[in-house]
């Protein structure tokens, strides 16, 4: 959760790649969490930090790709 969420002075080639890596995080954050309930003896401290952190980077990716689509005025 260190990474700058600071968006708005990025060119739109940084972010594409920052979207992408954003995006595998996710994966295999949601990845590590089903991985740690199906065994059975998860830790549920570590399962909620594990959430929490994937949730922040839905969130980095929502802004992200918000920045990259342009609007449309119909």
């Amino acid at each position: 959760m260190n990474a700058s969420t600071d968006i708005s002075m990025k060119p739109d080639e940084v972010l594409k790649v920052e979207l992408e890596v954003f995006r595998r995080q996710h994966r295999d954050l949601d990845e590590a969490i089903h991985a740690l309930q199906d065994k059975g003896t998860s830790d549920q401290l570590t399962v909620r930090r594990l959430k929490k952190k994937k949730l922040w980077l839905k969130d980095i990716i929502a802004m992200i790709e918000d920045r990259l689509t342009p609007d449309i005025i119909a």
